[in-house]
């Protein structure tokens, strides 16, 4: 009889493991799904409660475990086109970046930056918004736009930092120089839970030979709804301001809504956040991958 036992025991030790079986795990790691209300208007939709809500993974409902309502601190990265083509208009984008500034509460935590062919940045994180303001004056430009490495850089800043992370970035063109592209930074901000804010201005300047005509790259829209962040796409300057205003508006009524995934497989799910209120729209990031080490902890 030992004799058996111990050639079943050799038997079942002999047979390999299957490889990468999904994880089950209860309630010991979250999905945060940070997310914007509005209505039919478009105007933000605050107070809502839990039980308005729900979140599908992969199509499938999900408990919802940890939901917040109230405004939280954020720590952003304002990532600003100094190119050559915005020269006309870089005294409203300043104006502009300021009305952003001055609306951040004193928790928030913020960065100004600039791109063109070169990439750079204000200093440290800071809650001092006449610090942020003036080194508006002091953010260089050039040519041509390298926008992807812009957005990257910013998203690599926000690197060990808690809670909400923000890039908000402007352009008014097609990325021109970069070394990374659209998918390499949708990857990396999937990957750091960073939320994208991208507004896009269309409009024209004169290159020294000829007038030309600008359009914001494509990508940015994708980019802005696959993090849950928002996409705006401006026709004349003098409107950066109320949408730089409205950005501030939107990061300080995001609803934090949280679940425990039922099985941690190291795969990409889709996520769906759906509200019971008519006409309006909820807009959050549209996936996350479901391992151990991409999630929080509760």
């Amino acid at each position: 009889m030992r004799t058996c036992l111990a050639l079943l025991a050799v038997a079942f030790l002999a047979v390999p493991a299957p490889a990468q079986q999904p994880t089950f795990r209860t309630g010991t790691s979250m999905v945060p799904v940070l997310t914007t209300v509005t209505d039919r208007e478009g105007r933000l939709l605050p107070n809502l409660q839990r039980d308005q809500f729900a979140v599908f993974d992969d199509g499938k409902v999900q408990e919802i475990t940890f939901f917040q309502n109230e405004t939280q601190p954020f720590t952003v990265v304002v990532m600003l086109d100094f190119s050559a083509s915005m020269t006309a208009n870089l005294d409203l984008l300043r104006a502009a970046t300021e009305q952003f500034l001055i609306r951040m509460l004193p928790e928030d935590q913020g960065q100004v930056g600039a791109f063109s062919d070169k990439i750079s940045f204000s200093g440290d994180f800071t809650n001092d918004r006449d610090a942020l303001i003036a080194a508006l004056d002091d953010l260089q430009f050039g040519n041509p736009t390298r926008l992807w490495d812009a957005i990257d850089a910013s998203i690599d800043r926000l690197d060990g930092i808690e809670g909400r992370k923000i890039v908000v970035a402007f352009t008014d063109g097609d990325d021109t120089a970069s070394d990374r592209n659209r998918g390499d930074v949708l990857d990396k901000a999937q990957d750091r839970e960073v939320m994208i804010y991208a507004i896009g201005l269309t409009g024209e300047y004169f290159d020294g030979r000829s007038q030309r005509r600008t359009r914001p790259d494509r990508g940015l829209r994708s980019l802005a709804d696959e993090t849950g962040g928002g996409y705006f796409e401006l026709r004349r300057a003098d409107e950066l301001g109320p949408t730089f205003t409205r950005v501030s508006q939107e990061l300080h009524s995001l609803y934090m809504i949280g679940f425990s995934p039922e099985v941690l497989d190291g795969k990409e799910h889709e996520l769906q956040v759906r509200v019971a209120v008519a006409g309006a729209t909820a807009r959050s990031r549209r996936s996350y991958i479901a391992s151990e080490e991409r999630l929080t902890a509760q």
